[in-house]
């Protein structure tokens, strides 16, 4: 018998008590595991398997193959000749020609340096292993038998690699100068885009926040127009304007806009709007008793600026620059049409893919890619983590003071940015209604006849319109669910961490990236999903998973606002949980879900790099048609094709205003009791 503490104060421990899993817990935990697999299959075992496929190697062994040569008479002596053997003898190929994709093909009459198609002379071909094969004409032999050919039959023969693994795909890419040199093309650009950028945006942001000036609200509206259109569409009006043929052309001095002068230029206009939300953000919120400290000290406007101001916005700018860079480097659209022979790692992706069929050095293109912006993501991360708040409950939020010098130069500011923006879509429209530039000027709506064109047809932008509302549907409901789930459940901190990795993981991978590991994974007959390959439904769980992570991050700051009283509450009451969510839940957070759903349906209307590998002739979209049209030429209709995607974005923003108007003054009166 154990012996008990004569202590009187002190109890024998007890055993852990695990409190008893209820079946709104089971329920909640069994929803999160639903949504994290979808995760996995979407996410996490498509990068896996590209990840895997660069890796995969394809290489002639000419070991495996032996030869028998006849005499004129067409007879054998049975002398055996190893392709290996011959190699070495001549030095018909390299070490560098013998590494191949997984469709290269060898011709074996490179090893018979006398060889003639029209000579009486007999060959024998066969495998020494049965992982050697080789063509004849188009019929394939995987066995070891001997085949009898004559020349002629001889000159149809190929060798085909032996698939291996290891690091020579990497190799090959490092050692491939015009590469290699892309890597230093997209950091370079990358860099003095996000510089030029984040520089722009601070002002323009600046003048809207800390200064008196006139029209703030139109100038607000003027800076986010770029979200609304692909980003192949500055590419398009900087063509009209600089290029050779271009409007005012002269003004680039004899450079050239198609290059990096072009990828920049188009790059500040789509990723503008991205760094004046994040920086607006932070100049907006301020102690006004720093700057009344600034004024006792007799400190400088120039002094307070860099001693008050930038310090306090240095998290805004930090997560500015890293957003730009990523958004910069990731991008396809717009390098494609403006980038000329300037070569960057997306489009060489798309080069190696679609162009030489190169499926596993697209892979490793993509792997080189994903670094950079795993890192920028993973930096952007950490620098929010160690933000602080801005504002105590003591501060004084900071309204400007009227200054008519500082206001007029800030005014003048943002006319030009304004002008810079509208001028490139006023371009885009100009380009869309005349007939044909520059010799032909007069108006005409026949860029508008997609059907005549290469791209897809009308059927191209009914497809965006379908693709953007399922997208901003089903994404809604399982974004915000699985936010819910997170944020909500009980317990089970580990899954609720894994889930939490998985759902931010999307932001740092890039849309080629995923477009390609999605060939990869659902083109395999052996998946059981291969059957949603080239249908609708692979574009919009690609395009859902593609901008999961921002929707995520939405929904999680909405349901943080909320108390957990509220499922105290309801489980004192007994009342279920899926209950609470649809009674209570997303009504309060209505704001928050009507914002996850524009922002699916306007990426969805834009998206180009994720989804370019990805359609079929019965799932063209509109920014694709873009593309499509602007290879083939037709650059007026590709202009129309972006302006339509524009109209669409922008009428789907004032519905959303409209009926969000609607509906959230019925639930959400209780906010302004």
């Amino acid at each position: 018998m154990s012996e008990i503490s004569t202590n009187p104060g002190t109890l024998p421990a007890g055993p852990d008590i695990k409190p008893k899993l209820s079946r709104d817990d089971i329920l909640m935990r069994g929803s999160m595991i639903v949504i994290a697999l979808y995760l996995v299959a979407t996410l996490v075992l498509p990068l896996y398997t590209m990840l895997s496929k660069s890796f995969s190697t394809y290489r002639m062994e000419l070991s495996q193959y032996e030869f028998q040569v006849s005499d004129e008479a067409g007879q054998f002596d049975g002398t055996i000749l190893s392709a290996d053997t011959l190699n070495e003898q001549i030095g018909a190929f390299s070490g560098t020609e013998l590494s191949t994709g997984s469709d290269g093909r060898l011709s074996v009459t490179e090893l018979f340096p006398d060889f003639s198609f029209r000579s009486p002379v007999m060959y024998q071909i066969r495998n020494t292993s049965d992982t050697g094969r080789f063509l004849v004409g188009s019929t394939l032999q995987d066995n070891t038998d001997w085949v009898t050919l004559d020349s002629n039959q001889f000159r149809r023969v190929q060798l085909r690699p032996v698939q291996s693994r290891g690091l020579e795909n990497f190799v090959n890419y490092f050692s491939t100068p015009a590469l290699f040199n892309s890597i230093k093309n997209s950091l370079w650009i990358s860099v003095i885009s996000t510089i030029v950028t984040v520089t722009l945006a601070f002002w323009f942001a600046y003048a809207l926040n800390r200064s008196c000036m006139r029209f703030k609200g139109v100038f607000r509206l003027i800076a986010m127009a770029p979200i609304l259109v692909p980003s192949l569409l500055p590419g398009i009006a900087l063509v009209y304007l600089f290029g050779n043929q271009g409007m005012i052309k002269e003004l680039l001095f004899g450079a050239s806009i198609y290059g990096p002068i072009g990828i920049v230029i188009g790059s500040v206009f789509f990723t503008f709007p991205h760094a004046f939300l994040i920086i607006s953000t932070a100049l907006a919120i301020s102690d006004a008793r720093l700057y009344e400290a600034a004024v006792s000290l007799r400190s400088t406007p120039w002094r307070t600026f860099w001693t008050v101001t930038v310090p306090g916005a240095r998290y805004g700018l930090i997560s500015a620059a890293f957003v730009v860079f990523n958004l910069v480097i990731t991008d396809f659209g717009l390098p494609k049409v403006i980038g000329g022979q300037f070569n960057v790692l997306a489009v060489d992706i798309y080069k190696q893919v679609i162009g030489q069929q190169n499926f596993e050095m697209g892979a490793v293109v993509s792997v080189v890619l994903v670094i950079p912006a795993i890192l920028a993501f993973a930096i952007d991360r950490m620098v929010q983590s160690k933000q602080v708040a801005l504002l105590s409950a003591r501060s004084v939020p900071y309204q400007p003071t009227p200054n008519r010098k500082a206001d007029r130069f800030f005014l003048v500011y943002c006319c030009l940015i304004g002008l810079f923006i509208v001028g490139l879509l006023a371009v885009c429209q100009f380009a869309a209604l005349i007939k044909f530039w520059p010799y032909d000027l007069s108006l005409s709506l026949k860029n508008y006849d997609f059907n005549k064109m290469d791209g897809g047809g009308w059927g191209s932008y009914i497809n965006s319109i379908k693709l953007a509302l399922l997208t901003a549907v089903i994404g809604t409901s399982v974004v915000f669910f699985g936010a819910y789930l997170v944020e909500k459940s009980n317990g089970f901190r580990t899954g609720r961490s894994i889930f939490q990795m998985f759902a931010m993981l999307p932001m740092a991978i890039p849309g080629m990236v995923l477009g390609l590991s999605y060939i990869f994974f659902f083109n395999s007959p052996s998946n059981p999903l291969n059957g949603i390959y080239g249908t609708m439904a692979i574009l919009v769980i690609c395009t859902v998973t593609h901008f999961y992570t921002v929707s995520h991050l939405t929904a999680v700051t909405a349901l943080k606002q909320m108390d957990r009283e509220f499922e105290s509450v309801s489980a004192s009451l007994k009342q279920p949980t899926m209950k609470l969510f649809a009674r209570v839940t997303v009504p309060v957070c209505l704001p928050a879900v009507l914002d996850i759903s524009i922002y699916l349906f306007v990426n969805a209307m834009t998206t180009v790099s994720a989804v370019v590998f990805l359609y079929s002739p019965k799932t063209t979209l509109a920014s694709i048609a873009v593309l499509n049209m602007d290879d083939a030429g037709d650059i007026a209709p590709a202009a129309a094709m972006g302006m339509m995607i524009f109209y669409t974005n922008a009428a789907a923003r004032i519905i959303h205003l409209i009926a969000s108007k609607g509906v959230l003054g019925r639930t959400q009166a209780w906010r302004t009791r």
